[in-house]
């Protein structure tokens, strides 16, 4: 059993807006108060699809993690990395490869539609590079033993064949020569007392399935302080009759997120120029608001339209109170209040959310030594975690030649 710890990451691949904020970084503000977290700027996984023009990474990364810090991601409470700056990501996503089935990958659901859907924007993305991007995505996980994973309902799938291939290293390689010695070892360090304790309840849980003993023979190891890292991954993998856990099993912590639509009712992305970014002026969202498509029936102030076919009701499902709701469908369905009436409290709120995040953000956009500061600190911190897994695998796998 290993400490809670949450990884998350995002590509650098466009300015962060609204889609962004909701879908992951205000969650992200909330882990960061509850877990210890780190959270990485993916250039490596970007490069998979903007191979052709890595421009736009260098461009955008540095903006990426003025817009974080902006909407409070706190360097006190999280650490922020660049993935390229940890080569170990790369060394364990090699090692992972050796043994990971090619089936594994090809079955990824989203892997046909990605291929497609970049396809269509004409880009070739046939590589071994974006075949493999899921288990890349695996060491990320992996390289910092994190257990959860803030992800929507989309990318459940990645994170069980994170856990297949953890599960796949650890039955491979956690048999270590002599495990069981080192392990009844690592028991007599414990103590007589919590040792014959331990002992008790490896039994009830092995003999009779007994889960409420597994749970409390694994806090026990937990709360035991003269013990190695690689003595508690020992007793952990003992307690069910296992071998070390070297890998952690990654969870997903599936995300509540509203879906937020662009301004014209596709999904919003900067590509499709149909979003609201973060740093957005009060004008230009008040502007682009007023703007929107509203129900094709409401030629005329007059004509009653549909909420419910209106770009504008899923902005006012994010931003509005019921009250507001509330009369907004009897507003438009009988045509009492206009398209430009409707529209003003969703700019009021926008902007009003909007305006401690610009604030915030000019101190990073004035001065930005600060950032990159803030970021090299996390890489230094990010590397040393990844070194003590490293260390683990290597050694696991006969690497540590001595």
């Amino acid at each position: 059993m290993f400490q809670d710890r949450v990884l998350s990451g995002m590509r650098p691949t466009g300015a962060m807006h609204l889609g962004h904020y909701h879908g992951a970084l205000k969650n992200w503000v909330k882990l960061q108060n509850e877990y210890p977290c780190l959270f990485f700027a993916a250039d490596w996984h970007a490069l998979t699809t903007h191979y052709e023009d890595p421009s736009v990474i260098e461009t955008t990364v540095w903006e990426m993690f003025i817009d974080w810090l902006a909407v409070g991601i706190d360097p006190a409470k999280a650490t922020m990395f660049i993935q390229s700056r940890v080569p170990q990501h790369a060394e364990l996503t090699m090692l992972l490869a050796f043994f990971t089935p090619l089936a594994w990958l090809e079955r990824v659901p989203t892997y046909k539609d990605l291929v497609e859907r970049h396809a269509e924007h004409g880009r070739d993305v046939l590589t071994y590079g974006f075949l493999g991007y899921p288990l890349m995505q695996a060491a990320d996980i992996m390289i910092y033993r994190a257990n959860k994973v803030p992800v929507g309902e989309d990318q459940v799938s990645h994170i069980e064949l994170t856990r297949e291939i953890a599960r796949r290293f650890n039955h491979l390689f956690g048999r270590e020569k002599g495990f069981e010695e080192k392990a009844e070892a690592a028991v007599k360090k414990m103590g007589p007392r919590k040792a014959k304790l331990y002992r008790t309840l490896r039994a009830r849980y092995q003999e009779q399935g007994d889960e409420a003993a597994l749970g409390e023979a694994q806090a026990l190891v937990e709360d035991v302080q003269n013990l190695s890292l690689g003595d508690k991954e020992r007793l952990y993998g003992f307690i069910e009759g296992g071998g070390r856990m070297i890998l952690a099993e990654a969870e997903s912590l599936l995300t509540d997120t509203p879906k937020l639509v662009g301004l014209d009712g596709q999904k919003m992305s900067k590509s499709y120029d149909n979003a609201i970014m973060l740093r957005e002026a009060p004008e230009s969202v008040t502007q682009k608001i007023r703007k929107m498509q509203t129900d094709p029936a409401r030629v005329r102030r007059q004509d009653p339209g549909n909420p419910e076919k209106c770009p504008v009701w899923n902005l006012h499902q994010v931003y509005s109170s019921q009250d507001v709701k509330d009369w907004v469908m009897k507003g438009c369905t009988t045509a009492g209040i206009g398209c430009l009436e409707c529209k003003q409290p969703v700019i009021d709120a926008i902007n009003a959310e909007l305006a401690p995040i610009r604030e915030r953000a000019a101190q990073y956009e004035e001065d930005p030594m600060l950032v990159r500061n803030i970021i090299q600190d996390g890489c230094e911190k990010a590397s040393d975690l990844a070194d003590e897994t490293m260390r683990d695998v290597r050694d696991a796998m006969g690497l540590n030649y001595t």
